[in-house]
């Protein structure tokens, strides 16, 4: 099931001649679009001509109609198509923007504007890359601001699109370029173009571009896995059918219906990365041979855990459980790696439709922890939202609809500059250079006194804007104008707050001066001794005296808190002998019927402790937490026996309000002998009893199995017949709540 590198929707034959294309492009677009795509077709042939694709001599037509073809493949508008034919053309017309659009429009004009100052980055990218000296991290993070500004500098993200198609058409031509050309190209795919495809969702040309890459840079692994893969193709396409035959008899016989059951496909570059990452040979690899199960609820995720491990013999530190512990992206799934058919190791990950749908869409990300990066929400919530515009399964209402919806502005609140070596630098919308100035270097914010953009002297005050190059005016010595906060010459936060920094430095000592004055007059006024200067200024966050007098001088310090840590040494000190049994049960008894209802009264905000999980009709208390309401807990709960310690005046009285149809979470631990089909028996009990399992831990020593299962229960009723269920099954020796 290895994915093989996807064959171009046009041959290079084909595309020479792409009389047979634009046929089946009749089928897909109106009639009044096919003549404005052969309109296009004709212009660039007259063109272009005879001349060749820079750098990998492909003739220039072959390949811009075969990259066309891909973007075709993408089931993208015929504006989009008719503009990755045009790709080249600001290279051999005059006024390219005036000539297209008076042909084909406006909308094929802003296109291919787009497209080339998509084209460009490929120096940013190159600039960057040398002006990166310093820890691989680095230069891991030019790229990545590189990428960020490609898709930023662009109004339409369809030109992103063009780019990499043309980039995939590229990659398949590459073979009979220079050495080193082949070398820089793939590169640079690897490094920006296959992580855009990636985070874009464009599946297909992302595996592309990075089995190419991967092969122009490192050849000879390439082979080799390839002939490892290749040499066992049938025997391995076999076995995975005849896995997936053997789970869906077992599905249907357990009574799950809907499931959709895949072998998943292994790309080279992907497989070359697990060994790398991992230090592992190619035969000791689990997942050549992987399938995957989406099923519709989350129980049967569990059950077909179950059925998978009793049907083979699961690999010892290969199992992970990312529903009952997601990944830090949200990513949800089982995964689990068995000793199949003919003693042949084979993964599987289970997860129900919905989790599917979220790793390949969602906020999760995919790409986040491929690349291994943490990014920022913000930044991750715009490319969410705009992987689903890029659903190609989903028709839009319009062609012009889709070209609306890509026109939203992605960064609408970051803007990228650079230095004059090509050193990206974010910064918020309307920043000035001023901004850029201290974003680079402090000092260097203090002696801004010019600026260029893109070789032109401009005021301070000029808002920068995606992808100008600034270049700083500094004196040798001296300080900032006091004017900048307030008269429009820093926006960011950060330029603001070293131009505070700096103003507070030089009022340092009136500022030490005033402070002492208020803190000997608070001191003399709460009767505190001179002795414990350092513990006070401590106490509020400071590392010394000097420090908090200057805090104290610049407002930062209120009398109310100063006086609080004055006296705090003269607070009696809670004891700590108190039983907490007993205050939990005045508590208790302090409602008198009056107490918090844990549901419906008054707006409260209630939540139910994780720590005991309690359920109708457990005795309960609230403790009032600090800014997140009244948390419920168990009055047998450790955790709330501490905190009635601490804080015996944050207990307040709690009872159950009204809860029918309410869903509560708990945890259940069992004990059992260890044997074949364990976990099966008890997830098929759950099934059974309509219990929903929202996850579960597992662990054997020896022959005693542990484990904690995670249910949602409506009422102690549910809890009671599930725990006597589970007692009945063979082995189980014990089952408790947590």
């Amino acid at each position: 099931m290895v994915a093989v590198t996807r064959p171009l929707a046009l041959s290079i034959a084909e595309a020479a001649d792409p009389t047979h294309w634009l046929a089946q492009l009749a089928e897909r677009y109106p009639p009044a679009q096919v003549e404005r795509l052969r309109t296009a077709l004709d212009w660039a042939a007259d063109v272009y001509g005879d001349k060749t694709q820079t750098d990998i001599c492909d003739p220039l037509f072959t390949h811009a109609v075969a990259a066309a073809s891909i973007v075709a493949d993408l089931n993208l508008d015929a504006d989009t198509v008719i503009a990755s034919l045009l790709f080249a053309i600001p290279d051999f017309v005059p006024d390219a923007h005036a000539a297209v659009e008076s042909r084909l429009g406006k909308e094929v004009a802003q296109l291919v504007d787009g497209v080339d100052k998509v084209r460009k980055i490929r120096v940013l990218a190159n600039i960057g890359a040398r002006d990166v000296t310093g820890k691989p991290q680095d230069a891991a993070a030019q790229v990545e601001a590189i990428r960020k500004m490609l898709l930023a500098m662009v109004e339409d993200i369809r030109a992103v699109l063009i780019k990499l198609a043309w980039r995939t058409q590229t990659m398949h031509a590459l073979g009979g370029a220079p050495a080193e050309v082949q070398t820089s190209i793939a590169r640079e795919t690897l490094e920006l173009f296959a992580p855009l495809a990636n985070r874009l969702g464009v599946w297909q040309i992302k595996w592309e571009l990075e089995d190419l890459g991967f092969r122009y840079l490192h050849p000879d692994t390439y082979k080799k896995i390839a002939k490892l893969l290749d040499e066992r193709r049938i025997d391995r396409e076999q076995f995975i059918s005849n896995v997936l035959q053997t789970l869906h008899r077992e599905l249907e016989t357990a009574g799950i219906s809907g499931a959709n059951l895949m072998g998943r496909p292994k790309h080279i570059y992907s497989i070359w990365r697990k060994m790398q990452k991992k230090k592992l040979d190619f035969s000791e690899l689990y997942d050549i041979r992987a399938v995957r199960v989406l099923v519709p609820e989350l129980k049967d995720c569990y059950t077909v855990l179950g059925i998978v491990h009793n049907l083979w013999q699961p690999i010892p530190g290969e199992f992970d459980d990312y529903i009952a512990h997601p990944k830090g992206n949200n990513y949800r799934s089982l995964h689990t790696a068995v000793i199949g058919p003919d003693d042949k190791a084979v993964e599987v990950q289970i997860r129900t439709f919905e989790m599917h749908e979220h790793a390949e869409l969602g906020v999760a990300a995919h790409w986040r922890y491929k690349e291994g990066g943490k990014g920022d929400a913000k930044y991750e919530e715009k490319i969410a939202w705009l992987r689903q515009l890029l659903d190609w399964k989903s028709d839009l209402a319009s062609d012009a609809q889709l070209a609306d919806a890509f026109k939203a502005e992605l960064f609408e609140d970051t803007i990228y500059a650079l230095t004059p070596a090509g050193r990206v630098i974010a910064l918020p919308k309307g920043s000035t250079p001023v901004d850029f100035a201290y974003h680079l270097h402090t000092d260097l914010g203090h002696r801004c006194r010019g600026a260029k953009v893109n070789g032109q002297i401009v005021p301070l005050h000029t808002a920068l804007e995606n992808g100008q190059r600034v270049e700083i005016i500094a004196a040798k010595e001296g300080g900032p104008s006091l004017d900048w906060l307030h008269q429009g010459y820093v926006k960011s936060t950060r330029a603001q707050q070293k131009l505070r920094a700096w103003i507070r430095q030089q009022n340092l000592d009136v500022a030490i001066e005033n402070g002492r004055a208020i803190y000997d007059k608070e001191a003399a006024r709460n009767g505190a001794t001179q002795a414990n200067q350092d513990a006070v200024a401590q106490r509020l966050g400071y590392k010394g005296l000097d420090e908090l007098l200057a805090g104290l001088g610049h407002g930062e310090v209120t009398l109310r808190e100063l006086a609080d840590a004055l006296t705090a040494d003269a607070k009696p000190v809670v004891e700590t002998t108190i039983n907490p049994d007993d205050v939990i049960k005045r508590a208790r008894a302090s409602g008198q019927g009056e107490g918090i209802l844990i549901e419906g009264v008054d707006k409260l905000m209630t939540l139910l402790a994780k720590c005991c999980k309690p359920v109708p009709p457990d005795a309960v208390v609230g403790f009032v937490t600090k800014g997140r309401g009244i948390s419920i807990h168990r009055t047998d709960c450790a955790t709330l026996k501490r905190l009635a310690v601490a804080s015996p005046e944050r207990l307040i009285s709690a009872d159950w309000g009204k809860h029918a149809g309410s869903v509560f979470s708990t945890d259940l631990l069992i004990e059992a002998h260890d044997r074949p089909s364990l976990l099966r028996d008890l997830s098929d009990v759950m099934s059974r009893e309509k219990i929903n399992v929202t996850g579960v831990n597992t662990l054997s020593r020896d022959t005693l199995a542990k484990m904690r299962f995670t249910v949602e229960i409506r009422s102690a009723d549910d809890l009671a017949r599930i725990r006597s269920r589970l007692t009945d099954v063979v082995g189980v020796l014990s089952v408790n709540r947590a």
